[in-house]
């Protein structure tokens, strides 16, 4: 009878030691924009020529705003941690306080990045952004 608590112990620690689920996929958070009626265009993988200078994610994806013009849009990316997600974020940030032309929307959801072009007018970008908040990563 004294072994029952002792293996109940066991039990519960196992349980809460167990991974958390994994996090949503970038085209998650793209089919999210779209069930949103937010611009979606044509959608890819994003390459290591996508990334330039900035941080690698775990995956990425890269999708257009067609009103923007050709080859104009945004990033959808997944980082192994939030804290990886929130360097990537304050990177796409920073670049826009060193040029008025390097400037794009930045917004973070725990391991998610969302980076938009800054041609995308505030209002705009800011659904994008609601959108993204919305998800549980």
């Amino acid at each position: 009878m004294r072994l029952i608590p002792f293996v109940l112990f066991l039990i519960l620690v196992a349980c809460s030691s167990a991974p958390a689920t994994t996090s949503l996929t970038p085209q998650q958070v793209i089919d999210a924009f779209s069930a949103a009626g937010l611009e979606v265009g044509e959608t890819r993988p994003m390459t290591v020529e996508d990334y330039g200078v900035a941080p690698m994610a775990e995956e990425g994806v890269r999708f257009l705003i067609p009103s923007l013009g050709e080859d104009a849009g945004g990033r959808v990316m997944r980082y192994e941690s939030e804290a990886a997600a929130e360097e990537a974020a304050t990177f796409y940030k920073e670049l826009g306080t060193q040029s008025a032309v390097l400037f794009s929307w930045a917004f973070q959801n725990g391991p998610l990045v969302v980076q938009i072009n800054g041609e995308l007018p505030e209002e705009q970008a800011r659904q994008y952004e609601e959108a993204l908040g919305s998800l549980s990563p």
